[in-house]
């Protein structure tokens, strides 16, 4: 993971670049502090958390804090000899996610940056979960967990074959899928399906998709399969 390392005092610099690095961490330092918000929301890769001192020639640690959060969601510590509760409030506020006086304590740093890493993370991990469960396609959303189409601010509730169906094809979205492939997806453990079945399930769906203002979203390729 990358963290950039915002401190002019260039002891200190030198001291948490050795030290992240020793804790497996890329480590990144800004030395020019101008437009620096800018500077670090244009690396690439995009760095996992910033080490920000409060007080910096230019431009103070808050007012980068301020850019940053307009423009991205990178974690951010603050880092400064100033203990005062309001400073830390304020340094909140501004959406830092923790605040650390000097000096500090290096394995207590290198433990608050982890909570912090991880918690983003785990809050990433969640924003994926819950976009893997609403996927679009041409404007079609399909509601894996409600178990309905939308679009268009219209809506409709879909069956349990009907859902499977268009699950497999959205994440197969401009592939043909094998009418085979389909059968064994939808009913895998009964011994023998009618392939009418199928086309009567896929029929449904797509007066389904019609109720909606969708039309020729599902094709048909004949002796081969459907794909959208």
């Amino acid at each position: 993971m990358k963290i950039v390392i915002v401190e002019d005092d260039p002891g200190i610099r030198k001291e948490l670049k050795q030290l992240l690095e020793n804790a497996f961490y890329e480590a990144e330092i800004i030395e020019e502090f101008k437009d620096t918000a800018e500077q670090i929301c244009s690396m690439i890769p995009a760095p996992d958390l910033v080490l920000l001192d409060w007080n910096l020639p230019g431009e103070s640690g808050f007012d980068i804090c301020t850019k940053l959060k307009e423009h991205s969601d990178i974690p951010i510590i603050f880092l400064t000899s100033r203990t005062d509760s309001m400073d830390e409030l304020t340094g909140i506020l501004k959406g830092a996610d923790d605040y650390i006086t000097k000096p500090f304590n290096p394995p207590i740093l290198l433990a608050r940056i982890g909570v912090v890493l991880k918690r983003t993370t785990d809050k990433n991990a969640e924003k994926s979960r819950g976009n893997a469960l609403n996927m679009e396609y041409k404007g079609v959303i399909l509601n894996v967990v409600g178990g309905c189409i939308e679009h268009g601010g219209k809506k409709t509730d879909l069956t349990k074959n009907e859902l499977k169906i268009l699950h497999l094809l959205y994440q197969k979205k401009g592939e043909i899928v094998p009418r085979m492939d389909m059968i064994e997806y939808l009913w895998d453990n009964e011994v023998f399906i009618d392939d009418n079945t199928l086309s009567v399930n896929v029929t449904r769906l797509r007066g389904k998709l019609a109720d909606i203002g969708v039309t020729d979203f599902i094709e048909t390729k004949r002796g081969m399969g459907y794909r959208i």
